[in-house]
């Protein structure tokens, strides 16, 4: 099943070529305070029956062609991110000084994982907007992990049970030497999409192929198996920290070939098995909104 939120906050299932709307399915009224994780998210497991009717029904769908896709998770309670999870970004960051800034990255658990700010989240049809004009921002495409469940001091051997689902990120990142947490929290810097694919249709979510171009030109390109630490030990390891709620991202990490996207950019990143999307880098320089 592939869940999207769309136009404006509606949730769907997306069937072919086409988008059943599902919103009525789901609770919207928050009782305050508002428990930690996304509210569409937690409920999705309760609901799975009623959606797969709604999926095998002849209800209307919408062309996925005439639908603005948003961010499928609107409200994680936190976006986890592994800095260096393939031994070929590893060796490319050691030797690119506009990446390494003076640090020798060695292995994941050396460096532990970073969060990224709430605000840095659009979806595939919002633009990235390069904030800095005198400073590098990169690209990095990622599988990432969206949790369906709550997730404390889980072991790898049971990880998988608390994954909703997968979607393609991108991690946008400035380069620099400040902490990861910060520059990669910029407004705009982390999309997710098009939509989350439930983990039944992802056989070995450690297996799969995942490339990005930048004005059609190859730049990333490599598989899942390479990641140091798979999707199972990701979780494990987050979760020994902190508690995963529904709806929390984990960005598992990027492959070599990162390099920088200057405005007007179009990036075309795919995950196999998960999906394909296309995202543009806005053609000026963000600027602060005064309205």
């Amino acid at each position: 099943m592939k869940i999207c939120r769309f136009n404006n906050d509606r949730v769907g299932i997306v069937d072919g070529d086409g988008v059943i709307d599902v919103t009525d399915l789901f609770d919207r009224q928050q009782a305050w305070p508002v428990p930690p994780g996304d509210t569409i998210i937690r409920q999705i497991d309760g609901l799975k029956d009623k959606l797969r009717a709604a999926l095998a029904s002849d209800q209307a769908r919408t062309p996925l062609s005439s639908v603005r896709l948003e961010s499928p998770v609107a409200n994680p309670s936190k976006i986890v991110g592994a800095p260096i999870n393939y031994k070929a970004h590893i060796e490319e960051a050691n030797a690119d000084s506009e990446i390494s800034h003076g640090h020798v990255y060695t292995s994941l658990d050396q460096y532990g994982l970073f969060l990224k700010a709430n605000t840095s989240l659009i979806g595939v049809a919002d633009e990235v907007e390069i904030r800095f004009a005198d400073r590098r921002t990169d690209h990095e495409v990622e599988l990432a992990v969206v949790i369906g469940r709550e997730a404390r001091m889980v072991t790898k051997e049971e990880a998988l049970d608390y994954v909703l689902g997968y979607a393609v990120g991108l991690d946008m990142t400035v380069r620099g030497k400040e902490f990861p947490t910060f520059r990669k929290s910029v407004d705009t810097y982390c999309v997710l999409g098009p939509w989350i694919i439930t983990t039944d249709e992802v056989a070995d979510p450690n297996a799969l192929e995942l490339t990005l171009t930048v004005n059609g030109k190859a730049r990333q390109g490599s598989n899942t198996s390479k990641l140091i630490f798979n999707v199972q030990r990701l979780i494990e390891y987050a979760s020994s920290f902190y508690t995963l709620y529904p709806g929390d991202v984990i960005m598992t990490g990027t492959p070599d070939g990162v390099g920088p996207v200057e405005p007007g950019d179009v990036m075309d990143a795919e995950v196999e098995g998960v999906a394909k999307i296309q995202v543009r880098v806005a053609p000026g320089y963000a600027t602060a909104d005064r309205s």
